[in-house]
């Protein structure tokens, strides 16, 4: 694991989504208004999409089964807070893409504010996947 920023929840959400650490729950709020997008791809992202903790349950449990059924590694991981609880994030990652059923690298950026500690709004914009 590479040293990651600070303590912001983005970095625990994404550290411990790394980890298969279900605590990342505690990082969530009930509230919690999360999409995925892909740039330039034609995967069906529909489904990518929320606006309650019970919700994003369902999202990472499939994600976990149709994504990253061998989990993910976090090669390189940095924020920038926009003030006011707000941070936009970039991240890099390598993981065998369960549809694709290969070994991919991508690049992800993730708008996020956090309240309390606890992360209510992401949207994150897979920019690249490289097979």
């Amino acid at each position: 694991m590479i040293e990651r920023q600070g303590d912001i929840a983005i970095h625990q959400l994404l550290n411990r989504f790394e980890q298969g650490d279900m605590s990342l729950l505690d990082l969530v709020a009930d509230d919690i208004d999360l999409r995925i997008d892909h740039y330039k791809d034609d995967a069906n992202t529909d489904w990518q999409q929320c606006t309650n903790k019970s919700d994003f349950i369902a999202v990472l449990t499939r994600l976990g089964e149709e994504i990253f059924p061998r989990g993910t590694v976090i090669n390189t991981l940095s924020s920038e807070p926009l003030g006011e609880g707000w941070y936009i994030t970039t991240f890099d990652q390598s993981f065998w893409y369960g549809l694709a059923k290969k070994d991919v690298q991508s690049r992800t950026y993730i708008v996020s504010h956090e309240l309390g500690g606890q992360i209510d709004y992401f949207r994150e914009n897979v920019s690249t996947l490289q097979y």
